[in-house]
């Protein structure tokens, strides 16, 4: 179970369900059903709620050849559980404790008759790996226990989820970042030549999370039923704690984010990841996280936002109407919610939506299963030690429940991927010539699905094709690869390795310096600069004279329109000390209207010695006492501490002199709202209604300005709670699709009237204390009896901790954390502009835009 618990909603109170005025009963009981919501026509059963001091903490379930279900305890044993009758609980004389001497089960599947479990012994009293377990003597109980392989694993981020493999033949063992990685086979479809790829020098976390902890991260492994042989699928997560296959044989996962990077560049929110053969996510320790548009990784297909995910399972053999068999179930433990994700065939891939299919206050959910034999879901709750249950979910509405056939699988994109992955984790020499076509895909998974083809082949087959390729869409996708494998990550570099290939190193950086950058697309160009990334860092610097080549190809690029392209070239041009980057980079900063942007050009910069100015030097030293009133995640502050030290070791004796007044100076401290506000400063104010911005919307959404909506949107404070692409909070609901959900009036109406409707997943509570304080704020955690609320959803770590026990009155607050009187500071145009910005979800290319 991942540690994104700080910062995040252990439970979410819902606003549509009144919670009663009095002090909570204490004692060994599961939230109740008039907790717990779920959609139309579905119907939730509290079956049993868990003695924890006899059965423990529940986190696992799986059902046996025979329907029933088993549980695991987090830190003890296995319980086997009859599902009863419709309408009926179960008894603490109905769980059934298993004899098999086993602990710390995080994952169940029965294959072969047999129950393969993955363990994970926080507490190290046996080996955490993967584990059989039989009935030795045929009484129906399994009692005997054989470990098939151990894994070096002793934290949340371990062995987790078992589950079988589409052909039956074998399993998938799902483990997290703090899992070491076993020996694997030949036929890995990972190819191990991973590395951190860190251009400039990476940030670790600013509290110690998992420093040290280096590339692969998490793996998701194919495992033979004996144990002996294991293949990595996938690796590059953080920490993902079950997957699930689809009836076309695909297979997908929940990651974790990490919480202390709240409002960095680099946060990246939980999200679904369609896991293909040889992928790679891109999780790295601290500031190190590769971003979904990194060319040597894949991104997920849906975001979910802040969390701490859990189980997963697809509806297959509910008994729910079609929509929700074909569901993919996704469980987050933190915010208490059992999403429903809806997936659509995309090319060799997928896209994804979701709904909340149950919430709950408190509702720490951790697995989710369908009961073939009686067509309905069960869940558990529990994990961390806390108050455990067992749950059922039936349909009891109007809509047939007929079992549906599964939608044709054909799909000439995803044959093609099939064919190219066909060739990983093995020498073909077919499969040079077959994949090479497919390098300049416009379909992302095939292009990564063709490189890693190549990849797995003997190098000296086709490094001189890569060299000499005329089409540079594809060399671009060939040459990362070549120096993918012909390069060692410096952090990754052992005694035994062999020295530097100062001629492959040369030859690369010939052949990229020789493209003709400026006539790529934005995709092409991404993949050249991220393959310059990882020659230089591969290799490392090369002379001079290429240094200026490297320089003049990238530098008329800079900057460009996209954020992410300048996300590249600011780094690769700041690591070759070109002398134009720091007067760029500082506009960049002054122009960019959200804190993570202008905090990556101000990591970027922070060790560039050329171009600049004693003004530069003054706007970038004044850009820290700005900063350091940003707020963000547990780690923000040491972050920005970092890059300062960063920077300020890169300036000169003489020029520390010169700026020591300056350099000494402290910040003025200022709320989040008032540092990002300052262009309304002293502007008279107006009070707008409804009724004549809504009109001014029907015909005022034309010819809107795309910049200064953006602008808008960070003045007006909105970053601070609400995310927006890969940017701003996540205190507040994401906005990117709020153009898919609401009309020009409707959103008005969300911002002029906040409290009108608020949205369940951030509803504030209130609570009276018996000593008659009155706190207000979400709850972003829950440990034994200390209850932590965020008081200011514009600083993540702004909190109160109380004391449980001393809670007379708890109820979901009326009054919502946004702020009210948003608008009145700005002009109507400038409204519209913001308005027309919002509903494009960030497209400059909307027609709201068109002039």
């Amino acid at each position: 179970m991942s540690r994104s618990l700080l910062a995040l909603l252990f439970f979410c109170l819902v606003a549509s369900v009144a919670i009663a005025q009095e002090k909570k009963p204490t004692g060994n009981t599961a939230t109740p059903i008039d907790l717990i919501t779920t959609l139309p026509g579905f119907q939730v059963e509290l079956l049993y709620s868990v003695p924890a001091d006899v059965q423990g903490s529940w986190v696992n379930l799986c059902t046996d050849d025979k329907g029933r279900i088993l549980v695991s305890d987090q830190f003890g044993g296995l319980y086997r559980i009859t599902p009863p009758p419709a309408g009926e609980t179960l008894s603490q004389d109905d769980i059934e404790a298993v004899p098999a001497k086993i602990r710390g089960v995080n994952g169940m599947l029965w294959a072969f008759d047999s129950l393969y479990v993955g363990v994970n012994d926080y507490e190290r009293k046996i080996p955490s790996g993967l584990y059989r377990i039989t009935d030795s003597d045929g009484d129906d109980m399994l009692d005997k226990v054989e470990l098939l392989r151990e894994l070096n694993s002793g934290s949340d981020h371990g062995v987790h989820a078992v589950l079988p493999t589409p052909d039956g033949e074998a399993f998938y063992l799902v483990t997290g970042n703090n899992t070491k990685p076993t020996k694997l086979a030949d036929s890995s479809p990972v190819r191990q030549v991973w590395g951190e790829d860190h251009l400039l020098p990476s940030m670790p976390d600013g509290r110690g999370h998992n420093r040290g902890v280096l590339a692969p991260g998490g793996i998701i492994y194919r495992v033979s039923p004996d144990g002996k042989k294991f293949e990595a699928v996938a690796n590059g997560f953080r920490n993902i704690f079950d997957a699930a296959v689809n009836h076309d044989g695909e297979l997908f996962t929940y990651d974790a984010d990490m919480e202390y990077d709240f409002n960095t560049p680099w946060y990246r929110p939980t999200r679904i990841c369609h896991v293909t053969s040889g992928a790679e996510f891109g999780w790295r320790n601290g500031a190190g996280k590769r971003m979904p548009f990194y060319a040597d990784n894949l991104p997920g297909i849906l975001d979910i936002g802040p969390g701490s995910p859990t189980g997963m399972t697809f509806g297959y053999g509910a008994k729910f109407p079609a929509k929700y068999q074909e569901a993919l179930y996704a469980l987050d433990w933190s915010w208490g919610k059992l999403y429903a994700v809806h997936l659509t065939p995309s090319g060799s891939s997928y896209t994804a939506t979701k709904e909340e299919f149950v919430t709950g206050a408190p509702l720490p959910i951790t697995d989710a299963i369908i009961n073939p034999k009686d067509g309905a879901m069960y869940f558990a709750i529990g994990g961390r030690r806390v108050q455990s249950g067992l749950y059922r979910v039936t349909y009891v509405g109007d809509e047939s429940t007929k079992r549906v056939d599964p939608p044709s699988a054909a799909s000439e994109a995803r044959e093609v991927r099939y064919a190219l992955e066909a060739f990983h984790g093995k020498q073909d020499p077919a499969a040079i010539e077959a994949a090479w076509p497919y390098l300049a895909d416009e379909d992302r998974f095939i292009r990564f699905a063709a490189r890693t083809a190549i990849e797995h082949q003997p190098v000296e087959t086709w490094a001189d094709k890569a060299l000499n390729e005329t089409d540079p869409a594809k060399q671009v996708t060939a040459l990362l690869a070549l120096a993918r494998v012909t390069g060692i990550d410096p952090q990754h570099r052992k005694k035994s390795d062999p020295a530097v290939d100062v001629a492959m190193r040369d030859k690369l950086l010939t052949a990229i310096t020789a493209i003709d950058a400026e006539k790529l697309d934005l995709a092409q160009q991404l993949i050249l600069v991220r393959t310059v990334q990882i020659i230089l860092v591969r290799f490392g610097e090369p002379d001079q004279a290429m240094v200026d080549r490297l320089t003049a190809q990238l530098d008329p690029l800079f900057p460009a329109k996209s954020a992410e392209l300048n996300w590249l070239l600011c780094e690769t041009l700041a690591y070759l000390q070109s002398p134009t980057v720091a007067a760029k980079a500082m506009a960049l900063i002054a122009a960019a209207p959200a804190q993570e942007e202008q905090m990556q050009y101000a990591r970027s910069i922070r060790f560039l010695t050329a171009g600049w100015t004693p003004e530069l030097r003054k706007q970038y030293i004044e850009w820290f006492l700005k900063a350091a009133n940003y707020k963000g995640g547990a780690s923000f502050d040491k972050f920005i501490e970092f890059i300062r030290t960063d920077a300020v070791a890169s300036i000169s004796d003489e020029e520390k002199e010169s700026m020591q007044e300056l350099l000494a100076k402290k910040a003025e401290k200022k709320s989040a709202l008032e540092n990002l506000g300052e262009i309304f400063a002293g502007r008279e104010t107006t009070e707008w209604t409804l009724e004549e911005l809504s009109s001014a919307a029907k015909t005022g959404l034309k010819g809107r300005d795309y910049a200064n909506g953006r602008k808008m949107f960070a003045a007006a404070g909105c970053y601070a709670c609400h995310r927006f692409g890969d940017q701003g909070g996540m205190t507040g609901p994401d906005l990117t699709s709020a153009g898919r959900r609401y009309s020009p009036h409707d959103l008005l109406d969300q911002v002029i009237n906040p409290s009108k409707v608020i949205n369940d997943q951030f509803s504030s509570v209130k609570v009276l204390t018996f000593d008659g304080k009155i706190h207000t704020g979400v709850v972003v955690n829950l440990n034994g009896n200390s209850m932590i609320l965020n008081t200011d959803l514009t600083n993540p770590n702004d909190r109160v901790n109380i004391n449980r026990n001393d809670i007379e009155e708890m109820a979901v607050s009326k009054i919502s954390a946004m702020p009210t009187g948003l608008f009145k500071s700005m002009t109507k145009e400038e409204i519209l502009d913001l308005t027309a910005y919002l509903l494009s979800g960030g497209d400059p290319g909307h027609h709201f835009f068109e002039k």
